[in-house]
């Protein structure tokens, strides 16, 4: 895509610190990182959305994405790593095109995850659960 600030980096068209390429996905430092080390690994074709990246370039993603998390705990000593991946504005995906973060963490860091926790009404998950499950299914064969 024309206007894609990922598609231009994948293109060479503006200069990225790369740690990563291949056939399918291309990984670079993030220019606003959480943590040093903070990696976007992205899909070389241009999507939008994880929903419709094809399944073993999702699955390169993820592989790739583990190794770099790997390779940083290794490297520069980080205690663990977060793998992110945002799919939509309201999920606070800023870039339109899909990408997974890679994010490495330390036991004390100072980053903290807003995560709320709800509970659910006795029998309501497991009807979401069912629900989501026939979804998912009908999607998949």
């Amino acid at each position: 895509m024309a206007d894609c600030i990922f598609c231009k980096i994948i293109a060479g068209e503006i200069p990225a610190a790369k740690v990563y390429e291949d056939e399918l996905v291309f990984a670079f430092l993030d220019i606003g990182p959480i943590n040093f080390g903070h990696t976007l690994v992205i899909p070389k074709e241009h999507h939008e959305s994880s929903a419709t990246i094809p399944e073993t370039t999702a699955g390169r993603m993820f592989r790739v994405g583990a190794r770099i998390g790997i390779a940083l705990k290794r490297k520069f000593e980080w205690d663990a790593f977060n793998l992110h991946l945002a799919d939509g504005t309201a999920a606070g995906q800023v870039v339109m095109h899909a990408h997974l973060h890679v994010i490495p963490r330390g036991v004390e860091d100072g980053f903290h995850w807003n995560w709320r926790q709800l509970r659910y009404e006795e029998g309501k998950a497991a009807e979401i659960a069912r629900e989501l499950s026939m979804r998912v299914a009908a999607d998949l064969n």
